[in-house]
């Protein structure tokens, strides 16, 4: 069934072709379409649109068809086009003409906009818990781990004294910066498109605002016109906040591959979490670490994907936006399984004690010979001469401890006050208000 179809019926070839993968995908919409409808129902009644028997009639089924979704057991029926289809064939074979009303003021264009919307709404929020759990281990290991020195590398090469406290606290302070993208990208989604329409609006008498509480948006896209243009757009920008955790995931791993290569030697896990050589019989190679770089550098591509599927499309609506279902959708779970893997590994670390007594990172300590130097009384750049000669004739001394106690360094890692910033960002998020009304319009 197509809603469009008239009296002549498209080439099948053309048909399949279009369509594509609507269906498959339009089965993560099905909640959304019909939450997004009990709204839309609820509002044409209040206008006038719909009489208050059918409007009950038609939230009883939808709920009834919610329910089906939620269990597991529901489907699009392979003669139907997509799920704003199959909702309402499903209400018309229950009510009749009163389930031919459903789509009265309402275009699937916007339909499918607002059941978009809900989704990613949905989805950024299952990311962010995901985030903030992964944050709260490395922010455990940060502390756990503070007083364990590493080398810290500039340009692949020594550098200076490092810490597993700064090294697992810096990962855990980039979650906070990429949580404010996705909150950036959770207020771009937060906006009601329902009631554009076509793209044009309607001359139906109807009442946006209410939508726009029902559905426990925090507004509206007021201009009909930019609520079609934001299609494409609003997937970019999140597509741009998975690319950020993405890049703090894939950099996160690169490093673990390189601690646990046997040159450095810094970290090893339990065998369990390794893989082995097919005849290579000492080998515990980073599998997970290497599949997550990987996933991750491809969600890094995606906003790329999609800007470049959108480029050069002028204003309304076009069928190139369908695509973009394909490549967003999948890599939600992709991401969320990338953090809960990494979450396994970390939670399993184990990492090596006193990696700077070895002689060979004498040199990490070159600055803070220059610093005792300073600290005497000689000019910096005097110190800093002084102790390059003495490594260039061989004469360098050095002692391993060191004391850094400024604001996020080794001796004062901050991870409080990193803490405190995540929080205020996850409390900013409307997660609660959402499912309470979500919750109203489908309960029974």
């Amino acid at each position: 069934m197509k809603l469009w179809q008239k009296d002549k019926a498209s080439l099948k070839k053309v048909e399949d072709f279009t369509v594509g993968k609507d269906r498959e995908f339009d089965l993560q919409l099905a909640p959304f379409d019909v939450i997004g409808s009990i709204a839309h129902v609820i509002m044409l009644e209040s206008v006038g649109l719909l009489e208050k028997n059918e409007k009950e009639e038609l939230v009883k089924e939808l709920r009834a068809i919610y329910k089906t979704i939620k269990g597991s057991s529901f489907s699009i029926d392979p003669e139907i086009e997509d799920i704003h289809s199959q909702v309402e064939f499903l209400l018309t074979q229950k009510l009749g003409d009163t389930g031919k009303k459903i789509h009265s003021a309402r275009s699937r264009n916007d339909q499918v906009l607002v059941d978009i919307k809900l989704f990613l709404r949905n989805e950024i929020e299952g990311l962010v818990r995901s985030t903030h759990s992964l944050f709260e281990l490395l922010q455990l290991q940060s502390e756990k781990y503070k007083e364990h020195l590493l080398p810290g590398y500039t340009h692949l090469q020594l550098a200076m004294p490092s810490s597993f406290g700064l090294w697992f606290g810096a990962y855990a302070e980039s979650l906070v910066d990429d949580t404010i993208t996705l909150k950036a990208a959770y207020d771009v989604v937060n906006k009601n498109p329902l009631g554009s329409a076509a793209g044009y609006g309607s001359s139906f008498p109807i009442d946006r605002k209410l939508t726009t509480k029902l559905l426990c948006f925090a507004d509206l896209n007021y201009n009909v016109v930019y609520a079609q243009m934001g299609r494409g757009k609003a997937e970019r920008i999140v597509a741009q906040s998975l690319a950020n955790i993405a890049d703090t995931l894939a950099r996160l791993s690169m490093d673990a591959c390189l601690y646990l290569n046997q040159n450095f030697d810094f970290i090893s896990f339990p065998a369990e979490l390794t893989t082995g050589s097919s005849i290579m019989p000492h080998k515990k190679n980073p599998d997970v670490f290497e599949l997550v770089r990987s996933h991750c550098n491809r969600i890094k591509a995606l906003p790329n994907e999609i800007m470049m599927m959108t480029t050069n499309l002028p204003s309304g609506y076009h069928r190139d936006l369908q695509l973009l279902k394909e490549h967003l959708f999948p890599a939600f779970q992709t991401l969320k399984d990338c953090i809960d893997m990494t979450a396994l590994m970390l939670s399993n670390i184990e990492i090596k004690k006193d990696i700077l007594e070895d002689e060979k990172y004498k040199y990490l300590f070159s600055v803070e010979e220059v610093n005792k130097l300073v600290n005497s009384g000689m000019p910096f750049r005097d110190a800093y001469k002084k102790v390059g000669i003495d490594i260039e004739a061989g004469q360098f001394t050095y002692d391993t401890s060191i004391s850094h106690t400024h604001l996020g360094s080794t001796g004062n890692l901050a991870n409080k006050e990193i803490k405190d910033q995540m929080k205020i960002i996850v409390d900013s998020f409307s997660f609660e208000a959402v499912a309470l009304a979500l919750e109203k319009l489908i309960k029974e």
